[in-house]
């Protein structure tokens, strides 16, 4: 007997037409602007539409915009829709600067066509939006959702799906066998679970979610048995799989299904994408700091005797050791034993070292890191080696970290959480952050993150 895909993933044929009718938006959109500018369909047209095409679709995929049973609210679906147009126009301005006299394409058409088919794939999406609320409110073609196991995991869910009107459920209730004094306060439990199977076999349920805990495995083994003989669609919800750092993705290895539970974010094209980024921001950054970096060198040479430069070992991606690039702002020299961290009125931190810490010009050669492949502009800071041996014993998640590249800057540290950490909950805190920033990234993301630095760079706080 074959093995049977137990994971399929729902609402396949409707992302194939979102992506068909993105491409075709964007498509007629050049047909639209070429014609308005009485223009001709020249190869060079052909060529730069084909290449657009390739790009939007690789970036689309790269940021999840066509991803299934997407739980989120509308907003984050536009937002990511702008991140991909916007990810999409920089690189193709980027590849038309580097074949600027290969062909022709002048910089009006190709703004008007951006400008178009950003419109045309936003407009779709908000009709679209509009029409299913519309009809949710109505109560047409909507699905009887219940939710078998009145557990943490159960609410979690309940409160993903309530939030996402585009998947169209009508929510029965919560069925679950044990007494009320051992349910999540807050959550009503409207029967049991012989109700829920007799109630799915009446067709009176179209949906169910399973969100038993783990150790009722057996338990769920007979109920998924006594739902075989219904047309409910049955879904199972590990109670890890909405954990606040773990993540649950399928995965197949040949014709084997496996699900992740640590894995990095960056995959496939997203890898591409996050390194693209890396590569663009610390060029430009290198280039319009380069006045930046003399001066600094020539002061800390005229203040201070010592080296500009100094390298300090961290763990960077997969937890390898990598050296990170800073201006020396002290007279003494970290060891690679045993780390003091820098705290106020540090007596080995000298006067222009100071004045470099506080306003975050110390890092800045990490750029350099940064464009040789071992750091990212955006990631979770790198902390000293004897930090990392030290915390990852005490704080649950903490190595998780070092799934993606160490950043220059980071969630934690525009959300409050830098400088001197000298209590563990400090540290706590900023793992959480750092992690929830693992679990959510995206382009989108990491653009809202350098413009917060800025911001935060500006108050000179938390830094010494």
């Amino acid at each position: 007997m074959k093995p049977v895909n137990t994971f399929k993933v729902s609402s396949d044929n409707y992302y194939f037409i979102y992506r068909l009718l993105d491409l075709s938006c964007i498509t007629f959109s050049l047909v639209f602007v070429i014609n308005s500018n009485s223009l001709e369909m020249t190869q060079d047209y052909i060529i730069v539409a084909l290449t657009a095409l390739v790009v939007f679709l690789y970036i689309a995929e790269a940021l999840d915009l066509y991803q299934c049973w997407r739980v989120g609210r509308f907003l984050t679906v536009l937002m990511t829709v702008i991140a991909v147009f916007i990810s999409s126009f920089l690189i193709l301005l980027g590849i038309g600067m580097w074949l600027e006299n290969s062909f022709y394409f002048p910089s009006y058409v190709l703004s008007t066509w951006f400008f178009v088919s950003f419109s045309s794939c936003f407009t779709w999406r908000i009709l679209k939006h509009q029409w299913t609320v519309v009809r949710s409110k109505l109560g047409i073609n909507l699905r009887k959702m219940a939710i078998l196991g009145a557990t943490s995991t159960g609410a979690n869910l309940y409160h993903e799906i309530s939030h996402c009107d585009e998947l169209g459920f009508d929510f029965v209730g919560f069925f679950d066998d044990r007494e009320t004094d051992r349910l999540p306060k807050g959550l009503t439990v409207i029967s049991d679970i012989s109700k829920c199977i007799n109630d799915a076999k009446n067709g009176e349920i179209d949906i169910l979610f399973i969100a038993l805990p783990i150790s009722a495995e057996k338990r769920i083994a007979e109920i998924i048995n006594l739902l075989s003989d219904t047309t409910v669609d049955v879904y199972v919800v590990p109670a890890f799989m909405l954990s606040d750092v773990m993540h649950g993705r399928l995965t197949h290895i040949g014709k084997i299904d496996a699900l992740s539970i640590f894995e990095s974010p960056y995959l496939g094209s997203k890898i591409l994408l996050k390194r693209f980024e890396d590569i663009v921001v610390s060029l430009i950054a290198i280039i319009l700091l380069s006045p930046v970096y003399i001066l600094i060198a020539i002061t800390l040479k005229l203040t201070s005797p010592g080296p500009v430069l100094f390298k300090q070992s961290r763990y960077g991606l997969r937890g390898e050791t990598i050296s990170v690039l800073k201006f020396r702002s002290m007279t003494v020299m970290e060891s690679d034993g045993e780390i003091k961290q820098a705290t106020r009125e540090d007596k080995r931190i000298t006067a222009f070292g100071a004045f470099l810490r506080r306003n975050s010009l110390d890092e800045l050669p990490q750029f350099f890191n940064v464009l040789m492949g071992d750091m990212s502009v955006v990631g979770p800071r790198p902390h000293a080696v004897s930090h990392n041996e030290e915390y990852r014993k005490l704080i649950q998640f903490y190595m998780l970290r070092h799934h993606v590249k160490p950043g220059i800057t980071g969630w934690a540290q525009v959300s409050g959480w830098r400088g001197e950490t000298d209590t563990l909950d400090k540290m706590q805190k900023r793992v959480e952050f750092d992690l929830y920033y693992i679990l959510q990234w995206s382009i989108w993301f990491d653009l809202k993150i350098l413009m917060l630095t800025i911001l935060t760079c500006l108050k000179r706080s938390n830094t010494y």
